[in-house]
């Protein structure tokens, strides 16, 4: 679904991404881990076009992303659900909902996305016409991914789903990611989390200063030495 071949990124003078190439195919979830500062989210916010690459090419399903901006790449079915969640704090959890369904093909499917965010979060269900900002960050967390789900995603871009959650929320998070892939939702997950991330991933590509520097499946850089050492304190 999606190809990135020579991804070159810079803020200004300060080169951040060097030379990525990454694929993501239908079905799977790809992870994406590394430290803080690796360059994550900066390769997610280059595919969903939020900034320009220097050099290097991106596709999805043979589109040439580095030609439309954000909104038409939302519509061929590229959805991110950015770091930090970034719900919209005065509104109620069912207007975030509707607001992730602006989309002409995600109006025509909204009841039956609707149905798909509740249940896989029934919290939202019941907490429908609470305000977004006073919920938990957990919950928060559950309200950005479901937005996201609202706009009817082929590809699902995850940004740091974890960040800052309590261990049990934690879990709940990666179960649900699990659960999103089983109804069809191809996923490219950004994590710090390496162990939780990597244990869902069917493949993974670590990220240092920029460049790619280990890939495999989950299961084979969960045994990696240099993965143990680095990531995991082992």
């Amino acid at each position: 679904m999606l190809k990135i071949d020579k991804l070159n990124f810079s803020y200004g003078d300060l080169k951040v991404l060097w030379e990525i190439d990454l694929e993501v195919n239908q079905g799977e979830i790809v992870t994406v881990v590394g430290a803080n500062g690796a360059g994550k989210s900066t390769t997610l916010k280059n595919i969903s076009r939020l900034v320009k690459p220097n050099s290097g090419s991106m596709t999805f399903n043979g589109v040439d992303l580095t030609r439309l901006e954000s909104h038409q790449v939302v519509e061929q079915g590229v959805v991110q659900v950015p770091e930090g969640r970034k719900i919209f704090p005065e509104m109620t959890v069912m207007e975030n909902l509707r607001m992730g369904s602006y989309i002409p093909s995600a109006r025509k499917e909204r009841e039956k996305n609707m149905a798909l965010v509740f249940t896989l979060f029934p919290r939202l269900k019941e907490r429908e016409k609470q305000l977004g900002g006073t919920m938990s960050g957990g919950e928060q967390q559950m309200l950005a991914i479901g937005r996201g789900l609202m706009a009817n995603p082929k590809l699902l871009l995850l940004d740091e789903p974890s960040l800052g959650l309590s261990p049990l929320f934690v879990k709940n998070i990666f179960d649900i990611i699990i659960e999103i892939n089983r109804q069809g939702v191809t996923i490219l997950l950004v994590e710090q989390n390496v162990y939780q991330s990597l244990r869902i991933a069917n493949r993974a590509y670590v990220l240092e200063t920029g460049r790619v520097v280990l890939t495999g499946t989950g299961t084979d850089l969960l045994n990696n030495d240099h993965i143990k050492k680095a990531f995991l304190g082992m």
